[in-house]
């Protein structure tokens, strides 16, 4: 038993030496793992080194990542952008894909730290200038700033906010809700094509145009009638649109009655001459009153004047009395024909002046509102156009058409040559509303459907949005009640670039907490980074 042990210690270190040596060979299994945990340590460690390195070295930073406004934009190529949509960016020139317009080259300006940036944004003006710079936003994520120039990860320009922008993006002071402050520059209002025009102080009236209808002056209107029963012996207007002048014989007509009368008027005649030698006063006047009562009776008839004239220098009774035309005129109405039996109160004829007319025209109740009598009208018709008259507003009628919801006015115009017939349309317009006041150019106006708004030329390529009152427009004009004064340019030409541009810039602003600057525990400059994790 203890030989056994004795013999088998010998034997069991042997078996461990003989182990020891295998176990260490570079074959083995053990030897393998352990090279492979040190090699991962090393670069686990190297990889450690270079993410410290790479956020807290900026040389190390620039060299392994390197930014818009490092070295390597020396050797880039030139750059082209759109003026109104900075994000279009080209290698060569051409035009924008938005708005046609032709793309400016980028101009590399320098940036701090010696670099260089290729910037088409608008420089900073000095503290002392009109505008203040706040910050740099990036124009895909208005959350991203920089206090100064640089590009994002699509080399988009940082937009540039100023004080005033941030001020007036959110209503505050004169600047209308939803708007900014637009600043293109001088370079860009004359690519765009935009234009101003100077506000000043002028009169300006709103023309109202109507269509109307041509009828005849009621006051102007004669109709012949019958006073006495007879017969039509004949006719010398004889058809309807006959001229006559005044005094002119229209009718001869017989009567029993008016030749019982001129009877009884030359008796009565006769009985003035025997009386004369009557020593009796009253006997006397009783013969002239006689007399003058069936003289008064036939000129009562309508008994021309000649005719009694005639009665009286003759002494003969005639079988037919001439009717003669009251007035001068057309004849526009004829009832009767040779041979037709009158009565008392029946239409004959009728006669109507056409030198002055009247216009018939409707006008909607805001227009009705301002229209006065005595106001000065022009006239134009579709069958003459190169002829204008002038005439004015006769009359206005008291009640509205429940079915049009017009108002009917009546014009006056004289009628040269007959040139208006009745029932020809014509066309009819007025000036109202004569006032003084700032007048700008109508195309200025920015109708937003609830507010007028337009862009007042503040100098330097700015435009500043105001909301106006407007109060009378006409001619291509626009009276402002308030928001603009007098000497102050305003766009019209363009301006909708203005109003699109003004939009956005507000709404980038609101989507930032009404344009705050970044916080100042922000490092400056480092905004920019905040694509690839180095931003809060």
């Amino acid at each position: 038993m203890n030989d056994d042990k004795k013999d088998g210690m010998p034997q069991d270190t042997e078996e461990k030496a003989v182990a020891g040596p295998e176990r260490d060979a570079p074959g083995s299994a053990g030897g393998g793992n352990s090279r492979f945990f040190l090699v991962l340590s090393a670069i686990l460690g190297l990889v450690l080194a270079g993410v410290v390195a790479f956020y807290n070295v900026p040389a190390f930073h620039v060299l392994l990542h390197p930014h818009a406004g490092g070295d390597n934009m020396a050797t880039t190529t030139d750059k082209y952008t759109c003026g109104m949509h900075p994000f279009i960016l080209s290698d060569k020139p051409g035009n924008c894909p938005i708005c046609g317009m032709a793309l400016t080259k980028i101009e590399a300006s320098p940036a701090p730290g010696g670099a260089t940036v290729a910037s088409s944004a608008p420089a900073a003006k000095p503290s002392g200038g009109a505008r203040k710079l706040l910050f740099y936003r990036n124009p895909m994520n208005p959350d991203i700033t920089s206090q100064s120039p640089a590009k994002d990860e699509m080399g988009m320009d940082f937009v540039p906010v100023y004080e005033d922008e941030a001020k007036g993006s959110g209503g505050g002071g004169m600047l209308p809700e939803g708007y900014a402050t637009v600043h293109v520059g001088a370079e860009r209002v004359r690519l765009t094509g935009i234009q101003s025009a100077t506000a000043t102080r002028g009169t300006i009236s709103r023309p109202v145009r109507a269509a109307g209808v041509v009828v005849p002056d009621e006051t102007r209107v004669r109709r012949v009638q019958a006073k006495i029963d007879g017969w039509i012996e004949k006719l010398h207007a004889n058809f309807t649109g006959q001229l006559v002048a005044k005094g002119e014989p229209l009718l001869e007509i017989y009567s029993p009655e008016l030749v019982s009368t001129q009877r009884e008027y030359l008796l009565a005649r006769a009985g003035v001459e025997q009386m004369k030698e009557s020593p009796y006063e009253d006997a006397r006047q009783m013969s002239s009153g006689l007399a003058q009562a069936a003289r008064t009776r036939l000129k009562l008839f309508d008994v021309p004047e000649s005719v009694i004239e005639e009665l009286e220098r003759t002494g003969k009774v005639q079988r037919t009395v001439t009717l003669n035309a009251p007035a001068s005129g057309y004849v526009t109405g004829k009832e009767v024909f040779e041979g037709t039996r009158v009565s008392p109160g029946m239409d004959l004829l009728t006669v109507t002046d056409l030198s002055r007319v009247w216009i018939e025209a409707d006008l909607y109740e805001y227009e009705a509102q301002s229209v006065r009598v005595g106001q000065t009208a022009t006239l134009e018709t579709v069958a003459d156009p190169g002829t204008k008259l002038k005439g004015r507003v006769s009359f206005i009628y008291p009640t509205f058409s429940p079915e049009t919801r017009t108002l009917k006015v009546r014009f006056e115009f004289p009628n040269p040559g007959l040139r208006l017939k009745p029932q020809m349309y014509a066309n009819v317009s007025l000036d109202l509303h004569g006032v003084t006041g700032v007048v700008i150019p109508d195309s200025s106006l920015i109708e937003t459907g609830l507010r007028q708004i337009v862009f007042v030329d503040a100098g330097d390529g700015s435009f500043e949005p105001r909301e106006v009152k407007v109060g009378v427009r006409g001619d291509g004009k626009a009276q402002i009640l308030s928001g603009v004064k007098a000497g102050e340019n305003v766009a019209v030409g363009a301006n909708f670039l203005l109003d699109s541009e003004s939009k956005l810039r507000a709404a980038l602003t609101r989507m930032t907490g009404g344009a705050s600057a970044p916080s100042p525990s922000q490092p400056q400059g480092q905004g920019g980074h905040a694509g690839h994790g180095g931003g809060q």
